[in-house]
């Protein structure tokens, strides 16, 4: 059985949580409690802020739309993500949400949408990645939301690759092989994946890609894979690997 209920309401709540902490969540919230779970005084709720753990709070009614909640105890402790950075060049709508929904499930405590020549969606709603991202760790029982940055160009951000972190790249013209065989005797430190747009990288991006001081080029086996499915298969190669499974 289950250590985890993961019967119980979960939510993220921008606030410092502790023993005692009264706290009213924002009107969605409300309503999702009291309409929607129908949840009244004295039940208990699970909310974390990803810096003070996971806390088991009572609700408070003080009316028929808002609530408080009132922290009671610490039920698990804040674990700290990977630190594994996902870059990808953006999807359209609800690709998008699912690659953003699974990316958060896998572990990654950075999404950074990178703009490339074969990009084929050019706009990026943050709030929306953001609230996707708030929504699959709520859950998935996960203490911490990762930072969401705005879209930058392939080039630049290259350009100013930190060399202590090792980008992962998913390359398609790369030689068909293990990649946990690829992976296994690497380091552990700072890990990035990048993976490319529909169509993949043009030939002078994979150039770019390729002269990073720290990059591993990394198959993702015979078949070309979707964005979003690419995505989903290097983040969990790259934990078996070198991440918090391994």
């Amino acid at each position: 059985m289950s250590l985890y209920d993961f019967s119980a309401p979960r939510l993220y709540l921008d606030a410092a949580l502790g023993a005692g902490c009264e706290i009213a969540p924002d009107k969605d919230q409300s309503n999702y409690l009291l309409n929607v779970l129908r949840l009244g005084d004295g039940d208990a709720v699970l909310a974390f802020n990803g810096r003070d753990g996971e806390w088991r709070m009572a609700i408070k009614a003080l009316s028929r739309k808002q609530v408080l909640l009132v922290g009671q105890e610490c039920t698990r402790a804040q674990t700290i993500n990977c630190d594994l950075h996902y870059l990808f060049a953006p999807l359209k709508h609800a690709r998008l949400d699912y690659m953003v929904q699974k990316a958060v499930e896998m572990g990654a405590s950075r999404l950074q949408p990178v703009m490339t020549r074969r990009t084929q969606s050019g706009r990026i709603n943050l709030e929306r990645m953001r609230a996707n991202a708030i929504e699959a760790a709520e859950q998935c029982g996960i203490l911490s939301v990762p930072d969401v940055e705005d879209a930058v160009k392939l080039e630049k951000i290259l350009g100013q690759w930190p060399d202590d972190r090792r980008l992962i790249f998913c390359d398609e013209d790369a030689p068909v092989a293990d990649p946990i065989a690829a992976l296994r005797d690497l380091p552990k430190g700072p890990l990035a994946v990048i993976i490319g747009p529909e169509g993949g990288f043009d030939p002078q991006e994979r150039e770019w890609l390729l002269r990073v001081k720290n990059v591993t080029r990394l198959s993702l086996g015979p078949r070309i894979l979707r964005g979003d499915t690419a995505g989903v298969a290097a983040l969990a190669v790259v934990q078996a690997a070198l991440g918090d499974w391994a």
